[in-house]
């Protein structure tokens, strides 16, 4: 065990990589920081994160768990939410853009909470995906309604 521990820091021992820098991965590290960003990582977010990816991706459960672990590192190592957003919006149509947006609304509801923090976060994200404050509020309530009535 104590040769493991030294392992994660000697420079010669491969690391386990990053996953791709695709949008798909970006949109779900993305989902990951809007749960972490009021300090709480609920189960209901990991479940609704594990939920998204598998329907936008057409993954099986375990898959879905799969990437959305890869997603949790990939947060992790780019610090900056605008890099993140960059690759999603360099790469996908405004669409897709949007339905990102919605898939972060998705995340805010999954803990029955309605953190300001989420909230200005993904307003954020929306902006620099070029999504509109309109658009944004628009998706917002039809995320927010859907999850009312589904939930």
């Amino acid at each position: 065990m104590f040769e493991r521990i030294l392992s994660l820091f000697d420079s010669s021992v491969p690391k386990t990589a990053l996953p791709p820098a695709e949008a798909k991965y970006a949109l779900g590290a993305l989902m990951v920081r809007t749960a972490l960003i009021d300090n709480s990582y609920l189960f209901n977010e990991v479940k609704e994160i594990d939920r998204v990816l598998s329907k936008m991706y057409g993954l099986g459960p375990i898959d879905a768990a799969k990437m959305r672990a890869q997603c949790e590192k990939l947060e992790h190592e780019l610090p900056k939410t605008g890099d993140l957003a960059a690759i999603l919006a360099a790469t996908t149509s405004m669409e897709d853009r949007e339905q990102a947006v919605a898939a972060l609304w998705d995340v805010v509801y999954a803990d029955g909470n309605r953190h300001v923090k989420e909230l200005s976060l993904v307003s954020e994200i929306a902006e620099r995906l070029g999504v509109s404050e309109e658009r944004c509020e628009v998706i917002r309530q039809h995320e927010l309604a859907h999850w009312d009535k589904n939930h």
